[in-house]
């Protein structure tokens, strides 16, 4: 009796320590799974130099496209222009092609040039235009070509690579030669041979501002999608031997619906990084050929323009090449540090 008592005893106390784990274990399996894309989130939002580099963007971009509206309405009326019959508004001066000094249609309409005031934020350059106006125009014209170049860099990019590297054959072999040519070429000296000997049909065809826009556009794209292909391409290659994808080949998946619902949403990640990475190399291409000269030409600016005007006067009014360069660089670091947020958030290897 006091034998089976002990044994008894012991499996009590065996029962209630090895209890509490199975419970504990049954908990844990019970907890809902979080998906990729959703882990890749919280782990770019634990990132506080990207997320702050992220909010910096957000408030650029949006304010360089909703304050303008608002900003061509701040500011008086020029005074000394009125007993002439006509007056200066915040409407004029505050446009960014709106150039005081050729300003005559009375005596005394010109407003007063030079330091920062509440007319000029950001004071004037040399020619009268409002350098604050001139630098959210500047900031509109990069990030619509970056916006545009990066849409057709996706489109062609992850179209020819996945059938590349899906279906392979003549099709990848003739796709890969191309990028090959592509990369043989140097891809400044192409795009400024191309902005040179093409801008002046597009300047006919469109006009001076949105023809040397679409021209750039056209010019950076034709370079960046073989990169993005290539990414794209390898990215295939390697999902399509998975044994998900002889699963959904087994269940009478046909190819368009595996590319559709198996390959493409797996080539989010690196098609995210490359996109975020080539914004960046995007911005300072346009900036680039437009402080030489043959980018973004006037009536229209950019702030490669508006660096490459102050090349003269840059000793007499320092502060003129001053604000777009500062955003320029800013630009160009917080999509680095964006960038590399994203790269980190998509590692396989970065633990929760």
């Amino acid at each position: 009796m006091e034998t089976t008592n002990a044994s008894d005893n012991v499996s009590d106390s065996m029962l209630g320590v090895i209890a509490p784990q199975q419970s504990n274990a049954g908990d844990v399996s019970q907890q809902p799974s979080v998906s990729p894309g959703r882990a890749a989130l919280r782990r770019f939002f634990r990132d506080k130099r990207a997320v702050v580099c992220l909010a910096i963007i957000l408030f650029i971009v949006i304010g360089s496209f909703v304050f303008p509206p608002i900003y061509q309405h701040i500011g008086p009326v020029n005074p000394a222009s009125i007993g002439a019959g006509k007056g200066i508004g915040p409407t004029d001066y505050h446009e960014p092609a709106f150039e005081n000094l050729n300003y005559s249609d009375g005596p005394s309409t010109l407003l007063p040039l030079g330091p920062r005031s509440l007319v000029y934020p950001l004071g004037t350059d040399t020619n009268g235009r409002d350098l604050f106006a001139r630098v959210m125009a500047g900031v509109n014209t990069s990030i619509i070509i970056a916006l545009t170049v990066e849409i057709f860099d996706i489109g062609m990019g992850v179209l020819l690579g996945t059938l590349a590297g899906f279906f392979g054959g003549w099709l990848d072999t003739v796709l890969a030669r191309f990028t090959d040519i592509m990369f043989a070429f140097p891809g400044l000296l192409l795009i400024i041979l191309i902005a040179a000997s093409l801008g002046p049909v597009f300047d006919s065809r469109f006009g001076s501002g949105v023809g040397r826009v679409l021209l750039i556009i056209f010019a950076i794209g034709l370079l960046v999608w073989p990169l993005m292909m290539r990414f794209v391409r390898g990215q295939t290659i390697q999902l399509k031997e998975q044994q998900y994808i002889e699963a959904a080949r087994t269940v009478g998946g046909t190819n368009s619906t595996i590319i559709m619902r198996h390959i493409i949403p797996n080539l989010a990640s690196i098609v995210i990084i490359a996109a975020t990475l080539d914004i960046l190399g995007t911005i300072t291409t346009e900036a680039g050929i437009s402080l030489l000269g043959v980018g973004i030409q006037p009536p229209a600016t950019s702030l490669g323009l508006m660096i490459s005007d102050t090349i003269a006067s840059v000793y007499s009014n320092w502060t003129e090449p001053l604000w777009p360069a500062a955003m320029l660089i800013i630009l160009v670091i917080a999509f680095a540090f964006i960038g590399d947020g994203i790269r980190d958030a998509f590692d396989p290897r970065t633990k929760d």
